[in-house]
């Protein structure tokens, strides 16, 4: 069986393995819980390797995140996807397919389509124009935010208010149908979370917000931003979060990330939303580094719910 024949069809694999049905019953003892700390969602990202090569269709992507992983949500970027924005059809059987399976569409991740930043007022209007589009997309597929990035140029305060231009104006639209725009910190100026955070309070809109990400805390001259301060700058914004990862010890630890400390940063900003699994490892298959992230999600849930019970997690029995 072919590498692409193997993901399109690792259920059946897996099953004539005696494997398949841990996600799966996995994914049935989460629904059982009452208000978990965190849900966890899959970023399309994760699978940028597979998708590139032609391995899985981006629009089996949900059904793949639920047969092979047990995950019961989505993250969509736009660059598996680039042309299909205006394309009813396709984004309807995307819709159809991750239906299909129970799996809820949350966001699209939005890129390439110009600085909503830029000095030049005429090329930030065309870049609000070029993401509108997507609003439109995220709407027909049942999600609740596009993500955006803060491209700018110049001295950070003038830098903020171009950036605040841009993003009220493209969620003043997507407000009327519903929407959030949120941004995550993604290079440059953006990842000095004390600017990205006055940049969402200078738009001061409800449906404004951010997206924080555990590992993209890197400044343009090199330096890095305090992760777990900027987690923090950006939780009382967030309407997601991105649980980056890229590899893991011997005992699932993620290598570079206090997973523990970060999830307790995200939920005690009371965030009660989903965390999206961003796996961006080199050493590991992209399906292994996904299952990695998911299980240290899990296990630090399971820390994070037996604290709330007063419990040591050692002590916890299933029931």
């Amino acid at each position: 069986m072919d590498r692409r024949r193997f993901l399109v069809h690792g259920t059946g694999a897996l099953a004539a393995l005696g494997l398949a049905g841990r996600p799966v019953r996995a994914l049935e003892a989460r629904r059982g819980r009452l208000d978990p700390p965190y849900r966890i969602s899959l970023a399309q990202w994760s699978l940028h390797r597979t998708l590139q090569a032609g391995d899985l269709d981006p629009l089996d992507f949900p059904a793949f995140a639920r047969d092979r992983f047990g995950l019961d949500a989505v993250e969509y970027v736009n660059s598996f996807f680039a042309d299909r924005a205006r394309d009813h059809m396709y984004l309807d059987e995307l819709r159809r397919r991750a239906g299909a399976t129970g799996v809820r569409s949350l966001l699209i991740m939005v890129d390439g389509e110009g600085r909503l930043g830029d000095p030049d007022p005429d090329a930030r209007t065309r870049a609000v124009d070029r993401h509108q589009p997507w609003v439109d997309a995220a709407a027909r597929l049942g999600c609740h935010s596009i993500r955006v990035n803060a491209a700018t140029d110049g001295p950070p305060e003038e830098a903020a208010a171009l950036v605040a231009d841009g993003l009220a104006r493209l969620t003043e639209y997507a407000a009327e149908l519903g929407l959030n725009v949120i941004v995550e910190n993604h290079g440059g100026l953006s990842s000095n979370a004390a600017w990205l955070a006055g940049v969402i309070r200078r738009v001061d809109h409800p449906r404004c917000g951010t997206l924080p990400d555990f590992g993209n805390f890197t400044l343009a001259d090199g330096n890095r931003y305090d992760a777990y301060r900027g987690v923090a700058e950006l939780m009382p914004y967030a309407r997601a979060v991105s649980a980056k990862s890229y590899d893991f010890d011997d005992r699932g630890a993620e290598t570079s990330i206090d997973y523990r400390r970060m999830m307790r940063i995200v939920v005690e900003a009371g965030y009660r939303g989903y965390v999206g699994i961003e796996y961006e490892g080199s050493r590991l298959p992209e399906v292994e580094g996904i299952e990695a992230t998911r299980d240290l999600l899990e296990a630090v849930r399971d820390e994070l719910e037996a604290e709330s019970e007063g419990e040591h997690p050692a002590e916890r029995r299933e029931g």
